[in-house]
């Protein structure tokens, strides 16, 4: 494990979790990277106890930062009008929850995007006056019209590209079906806008597409829920701006680098979501590649890496894989700052105990990456009518929750499935399943538990 940092960056450090030893032939490396950041200066905004804040920024502040908020403003926020004062309202707390400081922006959202406030293709600088004149604004919102999605966010793009700042972010709002454009036309906008900032995304009610609103978190690198309830709104919106305050740095990427003869089967964030990476690759040289990880604050993460290696002889070993945690140089004129490293390792061996044990961490995840699939698969089975395959699916899901401790997945399996025996994944479906608890277990299925270590 090492560590590096320079003023104003966390300390990132990462652990390699592996059982490094295969038998004669054996090919395919397993392991669980942890990477921790911490000692940032801020969590959510607020100032960690002892830390010396930036220079380049007032007391308790953090880097300099730029969010834009995406309201849904179709027609169908006004059913019930409840929603749409709802939507306000959880807007205004986001907005009370800005750093001082930071730049800001609110777009309203239809089949068209319009930035409300503060208008212009501006961004405003968050103090006491700015946020009271953009909860004004919020105030005269009205829903009406249609939704197309991808217009806010490359409205969002346009307002966040031209702040200079350190973190970009986007929240994101919708009550509906991206009904208004084409779906190549959102996909056409988040690769334009994948890596140029990051966004949250909620889904309100239950009249929305959950594969639209993940697909937009996952692109961003973000997170996604749903909030059935208006109602919670608030207290969500709240939470979101409080950990967008609480990032430190961002464009983080973690960089594999493997020798010749090695292949690369794939590459996952698996705590505290899943998220495949291999596809998101970005070439950094001979053999590197740097794999996007987003803006990070005081937190952990982990990733399963995979590869292949050539077969060796008994008693050989072999580095498999570096991975590096890489800062880019802001400027993009100077060379890349290497925050962290760890080594994948294989070693062949004739000690069958030895190479056929599972490291805890990498089985962990393993499961909770099936635990996720299966999840989809079962309720994918479930809505085309396909009752035996679908109960099939969410037992097995219910014996991965179970035997890896996951109870908030449980819960939401319970839901939608009578629970015989979890530990044999024995289950009938429920007869009646109500659309916002099987909407919460297909939003949330990525979400997993940390490996108890």
């Amino acid at each position: 494990m090492a560590n590096f940092s320079k003023s104003n960056v966390p300390q990132f450090s990462v652990e390699v979790y592996q059982n490094a030893f295969l038998p004669e032939g054996g090919r395919e490396v397993n392991a669980i990277v942890t990477v921790t950041s911490t000692g940032g200066g801020t969590t959510g905004g607020i100032p960690l106890a002892g830390s010396t804040p930036s220079p380049a920024y007032g007391p308790g502040q953090g880097p300099a930062a730029a969010v834009v908020l995406m309201v849904d403003c179709s027609g169908s926020m006004d059913y019930p009008p409840t929603k749409m004062r709802n939507a306000r309202d959880a807007t205004a707390a986001a907005i009370d929850a800005l750093r001082e400081g930071t730049r800001f922006a609110v777009v309203a959202g239809t089949h068209v995007a319009k930035d409300v406030y503060p208008g212009n293709g501006r961004l405003a600088v968050a103090d006491q006056q700015t946020k009271g004149q953009a909860k004004d604004a919020l105030r005269k919102l009205s829903a009406g019209g249609g939704t197309a999605i991808g217009t806010w966010l490359r409205l969002a793009d346009r307002l966040l590209g031209a702040a200079e700042v350190d973190i970009r972010h986007g929240i994101l709002l919708t009550d509906g079906r991206n009904e208004h454009e084409a779906p190549e036309d959102l996909r056409a906008a988040l690769d334009s806008c994948a890596g140029r900032f990051t966004c949250d995304a909620r889904g309100v009610g239950t009249d929305w597409e959950v594969k639209e609103v993940t697909g937009i978190a996952a692109a961003l690198l973000g997170t996604a829920d749903i909030v059935a309830d208006p109602a919670g709104l608030a207290a969500d919106f709240t939470r979101m701006m409080e950990n967008a305050m609480g990032k430190e740095v961002a464009d983080v990427a973690l960089r594999l680098w493997t020798p010749v003869g090695v292949e690369i089967r794939f590459v996952k964030q698996v705590a505290p979501t899943v998220a495949d990476l291999t596809g998101r690759r970005t070439e950094a040289g001979p053999r590197a590649g740097d794999y996007p990880t987003g803006s990070w604050g005081d937190e952990s993460r982990d990733y399963h890496v995979c590869v292949l290696v050539p077969e060796a002889g008994i008693g050989q070993e072999m580095l498999a894989a570096r991975v590096s945690l890489i800062l880019p140089d802001p400027s993009g004129a100077g060379a890349p700052q290497t925050l962290s490293q760890g080594l994948v390792r294989a070693v062949w061996t004739d000690d069958m105990v030895a190479s056929t044990s599972i490291n805890p961490q990498v089985a962990h995840y393993t499961g909770q990456a099936e635990l996720a699939q299966v999840i989809q698969q079962g309720l994918d089975a479930r809505k085309s009518g396909d009752f035996d395959g679908a109960t099939a699916k969410l037992g097995r899901a219910v014996q991965l929750a179970s035997a890896s401790g996951n109870q908030d997945t449980a819960k939401l399996l319970s839901k939608v499935v009578d629970v015989v025996d979890a530990a044999t994944g024995t289950v009938r479906l429920k007869a009646k399943v109500a659309e916002a608890d099987e909407m919460t277990l297909e939003t949330r299925s990525t979400k997993t538990v940390r490996v108890k270590k």
